[in-house]
């Protein structure tokens, strides 16, 4: 593949992980609240007895699971993001040996 192939993809992997980072950091900060309002929620909704202090819990719980998955989602494709650029470097660093 040609240098200036690898360079730009090198850039866009760069660019992708910069923007799933910031995401990341915007997402996994406030994930916390959430848990624990889905804990509280939980907790209330055993005292109260009432279907609408369940469907509050659930609603809460819900909730939290749904921001811990896209949070996960964020993780696995900085990961990916990770094997891609380590790969092209690794290209970029055999082409540059091999001239």
């Amino acid at each position: 593949m040609a240098p200036s192939i690898l360079q730009r993809r090198l850039v866009d992997v760069s660019e992708r992980l910069k923007r799933l980072r910031a995401e990341l950091g915007v997402t996994g900060e406030p994930v916390a609240f959430p848990d624990d309002k889905a804990e509280d929620t939980r907790l209330r909704s055993l005292l109260a007895e009432t279907p609408i202090a369940d469907a509050e819990a659930r609603d809460a719980r819900q909730h939290a699971d749904a921001l811990a998955r896209h949070r996960d989602a964020l993780a696995r494709q900085i990961a990916a993001l990770h094997r891609e650029q380590d790969a092209l470097l690794d290209r970029m660093a055999a082409e540059l040996s091999a001239r």
